[in-house]
């Protein structure tokens, strides 16, 4: 439940812990424990005369409380940085705390955040996430610390119980700082649970039978299914997400960039799309085109079966007597892993292991669930990997592809995709990042380290009583904003 050490309960964590500033439905950042979003333009942020580094303010408020009633300062935030950035923490991305210099707070309700560098991206990484507790955790090993599972924090619900695998449970925060526009004392609700069902068809099961009375990520293929139950509705919302196929490099094979783009010319989107329920839409880069910086031009490896088997009789692979092909003694078979349950990305994946057979490429299922799918997605256990990534509203593109970036675990490296990215990551002007995301994209494209194949949308299936909803569409959640739900009746 700690956010620093995974986002796996990403939905449940946002509901009990706060931070600074947190995206909106429209993916724009809105004030949280800040009591504005720090820009240039008020001041918030201020960049040193020589361009190179920068200095942003935050105002906190006043009154808010942690769950044990301790007052919540700035020595909290100061403290946050200090426990993330400190190398015995094992954390799942330690983003946004390496390029903070100093922090300095001057009274209980000001931090002052001296950066080495400039960093654009500063919303989508540490203090966004969330803010902890310096009275219950400094001078406490964060990696063992009662925290991860019952986290005590400034969020409108408080965890109650938490049962591995099974389900947290949260209850209203009586004391939360928040109120409605008309007064009222927030959160409405007295209680949200999180259930872990890994399994899409139980999901779907038990939202039948009333068991589960919301569902965050509806398959696309049981959206039918779902659209039928007395009681429930699907919302669709944009998602800062898409679908990809991306390749071990510590295999010889796969860091041949002629069998990757044979294996880009040997999936047809179209019939993923179809196999989905028509819903999520073919996409060639990474960056989905609700943000400015999407370029269009970048080009893509059209679906084309007979191109893709030229290029690897041309590169050396024959056909063996088994249909499958090899060269130097490598067969071009591997493993391939998708998240267990997942019905969409299940389907998804027979497709393509059916489509990389017509090229002569053996795609063999080794599904994994959850922690264990993550886990083997972070350390390279995979050939090949098929599954979705959601960023912020203002996204960091290293961590996925970069050199060691913290969701790299394909040991893919390129220093001219290192230096582009770094161009995007560090300037506040927008047609800088602009030129900068088009270099980017276009390495991507034709370097190849990942398949981006199609953008997701949400499907949301929920009670008709649950009022106040409004879709998310970044990586913080649909949770990240509980407080004025209620249910009706």
């Amino acid at each position: 439940m700690n956010p620093y050490s995974t986002g796996f309960l990403g939905d449940a964590q946002a509901a009990v812990i706060e931070g600074l500033i947190a995206p909106d439905k429209d993916a724009n950042y809105v004030p949280v424990l800040a009591t504005e979003v720090p820009t240039v333009e008020n001041g918030g942020i201020v960049v040193s005369e020589d361009g190179k580094t920068m200095q942003i303010t935050y105002k906190l408020r006043e009154g808010v409380k942690w769950h044990d009633g301790e007052p919540f300062t700035a020595a909290d935030v100061k403290y946050t940085w200090e426990a993330v950035k400190d190398p015995a923490f094992i954390a799942e991305s330690k983003d946004g705390s390496s390029e903070v210099e100093s922090i300095d707070i001057p009274d209980d309700y000001t931090v002052i955040v001296n950066y080495n560098t400039i960093a654009p991206t500063f919303a989508a990484t540490l203090f966004t996430f969330g803010i902890m507790p310096k009275h219950l955790l400094e001078g406490t090993d964060l990696n063992t610390s009662s925290y991860n599972e019952t986290p005590v924090g400034t969020g409108p619900f408080k965890v109650n119980e938490f049962v591995r695998g099974q389900y947290v449970e949260t209850v209203r925060n009586d004391d939360y700082w928040r109120t409605a526009e008309n007064g009222d004392k927030l959160p409405y609700l007295d209680s949200i649970i999180f259930k872990m069902i890994p399994d899409t068809n139980t999901l779907i099961t038990q939202l039948k039978s009333g068991e589960v009375t919301m569902v965050v990520s509806t398959p696309y293929s049981q959206a039918n299914q779902v659209q039928g139950i007395e009681g429930i509705e699907i919302i669709q919302g944009p998602q800062l997400s898409w679908q990809h196929l991306d390749f071990n490099f510590k295999r010889p094979s796969l860091a041949d960039l002629n069998v990757r783009k044979a294996i880009a010319m040997g999936i047809d989107r179209e019939v993923i799309i179809r196999a989905q329920g028509g819903f999520p839409k073919a996409i060639k880069s990474p960056v989905v085109p609700v943000f400015d910086f999407y370029d269009d031009s970048v080009p893509v490896l059209a679906y084309d079966v007979d191109a893709a088997n030229a290029l690897l009789d041309e590169s050396g692979y024959a056909l063996g007597s088994d249909g499958i092909r090899e060269k130097d003694g490598e067969r071009l078979s591997y493993a391939f892993m998708v998240q267990s349950g997942r019905a969409d990305d299940e389907l998804a994946q027979q497709v393509i292991i059916a489509q990389l057979k017509a090229i002569g490429i053996e795609a063999t299922a080794n599904n994994q669930t959850g922690v264990a799918y993550r886990e083997a997605r972070y350390n390279g256990g995979y050939d090949l990997i098929y599954g979705r990534w959601i960023t912020s509203a203002n996204p960091v593109y290293h961590d996925f592809w970069g050199t060691g970036g913290a969701n790299n675990g394909q040991s893919y490296s390129n220093p001219e995709l290192d230096a582009a990215m770094a161009e995007f990551e560090n300037t506040l002007d927008p047609e800088e990042r602009k030129v900068a995301a088009s270099k980017f994209q276009a390495i991507l494209a034709e370097d190849l380290p990942t398949i981006s194949l199609v953008n997701n949308v949400a499907l949301i299936a929920k009670t008709t009583k649950l009022k106040n909803f409004v879709p998310n569409p970044t990586n913080m959640t649909n949770f990240v904003d509980t407080a004025a739900w209620y249910m009706e009746g």
